[in-house]
């Protein structure tokens, strides 16, 4: 019996596997699932920082892609598509579960764009000691963590998949759809913010 998804010379592209299965071929969609398990899923990991809710949200990611599979532009790119659906979908959770794991403020931030190293706290002040047993309060991080989650949206998410979950700059790029230099300058702005809010609230500067 002859194979009925005989393989291509080259393989196929996301687009192809998206457009045959618009064509009624279910076993390009398991194709697209397959290709995009294992870096989804890590995706969706360090943006939720839950595992079981990465499982569900990458369900919930493909499941929109087969609802919404016949209004992709084929002309485009599938990857920034896939991964903006299920950026939306990990932000919808976030909202819905207030609680976030923290992290310590000197942790490095991405640095692909010629700032390798650079921490959170290098953005909020160069010569800034932070004592490492201060952050290892519980209460410092919940008084970070209440800062963190009043500030406006645009800024607290570019928090979370900077310091939350280390996402490297050219990852926030593509999935804010930002370019690298608005990248940059919004984390300034969201560190620059968090300091002052925290000022505002507490009377001192972090430390």
């Amino acid at each position: 019996m002859a194979n009925p998804h005989p393989q291509p010379t080259q393989p196929y592209s996301d687009e192809q596997l998206l457009m045959l299965y618009r064509q009624g071929n279910a076993w390009a969609f398991d194709q697209l699932i397959e290709r995009y398990q294992l870096e989804l899923f890590h995706f969706l990991i360090r943006f939720a920082g839950s595992r079981q809710a990465a499982e569900d949200l990458f369900q919930e990611a493909f499941l929109q892609v087969h609802l919404s599979a016949d209004t992709f532009d084929t002309d485009k790119k599938f990857k920034p598509w896939l991964f903006t659906i299920a950026a939306n979908k990990a932000r919808d959770y976030l909202r819905r579960n207030q609680r976030r794991q923290t992290m310590a403020l000197s942790a490095p931030i991405g640095g692909d764009i010629g700032e390798e190293g650079q921490t959170f706290v290098d953005l909020l002040q160069a010569d800034m000691e932070l004592p490492p047993e201060q952050l290892g309060r519980q209460e410092t991080r919940q008084l970070v963590q209440a800062i963190v989650m009043e500030m406006p949206e645009h800024l607290r998410e570019i928090l979370v998949l900077a310091y939350f979950h280390q996402f490297p700059y050219r990852e926030i790029s593509e999935v804010l759809g930002i370019p690298l230099g608005t990248v940059k300058s919004r984390l300034h702005t969201a560190v620059a913010t968090f300091a002052q809010q925290w000022k505002n609230r507490h009377g001192r500067d972090f430390e």
